[in-house]
């Protein structure tokens, strides 16, 4: 059954699926938002060993609440987790959220992740204000179905790839039969995108045509592999100080404990695509969304092994997609301007 990208190849060409970027240049950090159009099922899965998350928790599949609001991806490290502080706000002022009985407001379930970085040379002297509730607002306030720009936007505006300037990704696959998937990654990885030795992306076989630029895939590699510490690493980075946060979205119905299940399997989409990953230094972090048009399909555990390949291909091209698309910002370069 034939697969193919979404009209936008971006993870909002999954019915009901709305995103919105806010950044800050002078700060070099932003945020983004990714609003299913109702209350939604969801899952998580945390590798990295230096994670910053919020109301992941939530999301166990043995908790209450089994349906969530929106999902945040924040620069700023701790300082960015305040981004969802001003999506659950916005939410909460248009009514949308979990009802309590008796209580004169809603309380919207906002799950969050961010990434390190706070020493990519932006203007961080904001006391006790920092920008980040202000820029989960203004990102809640932009979010549509309509195509967005990647590689400096959103939460991947300041970010680092290694020796390389990170971004925003994204990509979507649709089947014959009407299944979506698309992701959406922020990537600021300690480990390397690009193959050591060679002039190609880690992601770049998985490309559909020409979405990661040209990419020399005769005889990709080429060569063996070092099968050493990549030398395009951020060496010497500080536990914490690197992240790969994302979301999955699709449109079949799936319970709390299926979205778990997604979520880790398109955590393999990380692993092809960034050489080392779930590392120390790492805090990656992948959300999984089922907006539920459309049954899982039986038997259930070979569709939803199926939706999770699905998803980590769309994972994979994400990352690679960032990483094209992302310009060079002061003394970090991109990948396409070192390609020289």
């Amino acid at each position: 059954m034939p697969a193919h990208p979404g009209p936008q190849n971006l993870i909002t060409d999954v019915s009901g699926i709305s995103v919105g970027n806010a950044v800050d240049a002078l700060v070099r950090t932003g945020v983004s938002v990714v609003l299913p159009e109702r209350r939604a099922v969801m899952g998580v899965d945390v590798r990295g060993g230096g994670p910053g998350t919020r109301e992941t928790d939530a999301l166990d599949p043995t908790c209450l609440v089994d349906e969530m609001d929106a999902v945040v991806l924040a620069g700023g490290s701790v300082y960015g987790l305040e981004a969802a502080s001003g999506v659950v706000a916005g939410l909460g002022a248009q009514g949308r959220g979990f009802e309590v009985a008796g209580a004169p407001l809603t309380a919207p379930v906002v799950p969050s992740a961010i990434l390190f970085d706070l020493a990519n040379g932006g203007d961080k002297a904001w006391g006790t204000e920092p920008p980040y509730r202000r820029l989960g607002l203004k990102a809640l306030a932009a979010a549509s179905n309509a195509p967005f720009d990647l590689g400096n936007q959103g939460a991947g505006y300041g970010a680092r790839a290694g020796a390389y300037k990170g971004g925003l990704g994204s990509a979507s696959i649709v089947t014959d039969e009407g299944i979506e998937v698309g992701a959406l990654v922020a990537v600021n990885a300690f480990g390397s995108p690009v193959v050591p030795g060679h002039k190609a992306l880690w992601a770049a076989p998985f490309a559909h045509g020409d979405e990661m630029g040209p990419q020399p895939l005769k005889n990709w590699p080429g060569s063996p592999i070092e099968q050493d510490w990549p030398r395009d690493t951020k060496t010497g980075a500080p536990p914490g100080s690197n992240t790969t946060i994302g979301v999955i979205a699709t449109n079949v119905s799936l319970t709390p404990a299926q979205a778990k299940r997604l979520a880790i399997m398109g955590q393999d989409g990380f692993a092809r695509a960034i050489r080392p990953i779930h590392a120390p230094q790492d805090g990656d972090t992948l959300f999984a969304i089922s907006t539920a048009t459309r049954p899982l399909g039986d038997p259930g555990a070979l569709a939803l092994a199926r939706l999770g390949l699905l998803a980590a291909d769309c994972v994979t091209r994400a990352i690679g997609r960032a990483i094209w698309a992302a310009e060079s910002q002061g003394d970090l370069r991109s990948f396409r301007d070192q390609l020289g």
